[in-house]
């Protein structure tokens, strides 16, 4: 498949997609165990849930450790999510996204071992730090944008998302490595948020935003829009509020 390069212009850039953020955590604040090994703590309303979050988005956005560690394929198989989606004028699947800085994702993950076409397209933003091989892997199963920069610039990576894939709304699934680097840059627009009747305890269990020991450069506020409690879980969503311009 293609490869795309960032480029640098002065143009107008196009307006970037929605993006909702999905996390369950327990009552103490944390969203996986020290080792982030997958944890099954949520039930199976919050597992259908998080699937009704995904089949809105245009694009499910993923960061590369997160891929890595809970080995999704990120499709949707409701056949009637599936059914509202085309109704509502999308495709049956979304576009399947994972960001990394370094780029060495495994092409045996089971994300790319399923057909585009009963699963959605696959997109990968990386740095041209990307290794050749990994490269030459990747290209067989996915599209890549490799930007000549450190880090994927997250705000660039909306805009190419928005202006060359239609995509208007994103359904982002973590970590909270990327979460935080979205609410760092503003680029966070709705929180969806299960709270499970588990306590975790420990430091180093992230939480969130990670386990870095600083503050946000700034405080986000957000505004509760809706909660309702299913059995022992209690669903939040938030609006996330954006810094003054």
């Amino acid at each position: 498949m293609k490869s795309a390069s960032r480029k640098n212009n002065s143009q107008s850039r196009p307006k970037r997609p929605f993006v909702a953020v999905t996390f369950a955590m327990t009552v103490d604040g944390k969203i996986t165990t020290k080792n982030f090994s997958p944890v099954d703590f949520t039930s199976r309303e919050d597992k259908t849930h998080l699937l009704r979050q995904r089949a809105l988005g245009d694009a499910v956005l993923i960061g590369h450790s997160t891929l890595k560690q809970d080995n999704v394929r990120l499709g949707l198989p409701d056949p009637k999510m599936r059914e509202e989606r085309v109704a509502r004028g999308q495709t049956p699947y979304p576009l399947r996204v994972i960001v990394s800085n370094e780029g060495r994702i495994d092409a045996s993950l089971k994300l790319f071992q399923t057909d585009p076409a009963k699963a959605g397209p696959i997109v990968i933003f990386s740095t041209v730090r990307m290794p050749a091989r990994y490269q030459k892997a990747l290209r067989e199963k996915a599209t890549l944008h490799l930007s000549d920069t450190q880090s994927v610039d997250l705000a660039w990576m909306l805009q190419q998302l928005r202006r060359d894939y239609g995509v208007r709304a994103v359904a982002c699934e973590g970590g909270a490595t990327l979460f935080r680097a979205l609410l760092e840059k503003d680029l966070a627009d709705q929180l969806n948020l299960t709270i499970a009747p588990f306590l975790f305890g420990g430091a180093n269990a992230p939480t969130l935003t990670g386990l870095s020991k600083e503050f946000l450069p700034r405080s986000v506020r957000c505004s509760l829009t809706e909660m309702r409690v299913i059995g022992e879980e209690c669903f939040l969503t938030y609006r996330i509020k954006h810094r003054r311009r």
